[in-house]
């Protein structure tokens, strides 16, 4: 199944604690049906580490937060959108954004021509 969201989009967080927040997509995790999203109002997960030979006296490493894929969606003319998949007659797709139907990227080229 196509993925409305890839990396580098900017996108929305539809519902949960971060409902309304917006960030940029680092990551698709596709086995787990995640994105990664760093924002500015995003906060991140702390993770505490043990003392080892690199960190002597361990440390907290804040991680960027994931979210399901359902719950984000790309961001067009400032508000949420849904997308949509174009194919153009000489083999060319592209996602459209339903609102205001602005290109977001193309998903693959046209076809080449075979050589006879």
């Amino acid at each position: 199944m196509p993925r409305h969201v890839k990396k580098g989009d900017t996108v929305m967080i539809t519902s949960g604690d971060y409902k309304g927040m917006t960030g940029e997509v680092i990551r698709v995790l596709t086995g787990k049906d995640r994105v990664v999203v760093k924002g500015s109002r995003i906060k991140g997960i702390t993770k505490h580490l043990k003392p080892s030979r690199a960190n002597p006296k361990g440390a907290m490493v804040t991680l960027d937060r994931t979210f399901h894929l359902s719950n984000v969606s790309p961001v067009a003319e400032g508000k949420a959108t849904r997308v949509r998949f174009e194919t153009k007659p000489n083999g060319e797709k592209k996602r459209i954004a339903v609102r205001g139907g602005k290109e977001l990227s193309v998903v693959r080229g046209p076809r080449r021509k075979k050589k006879a």
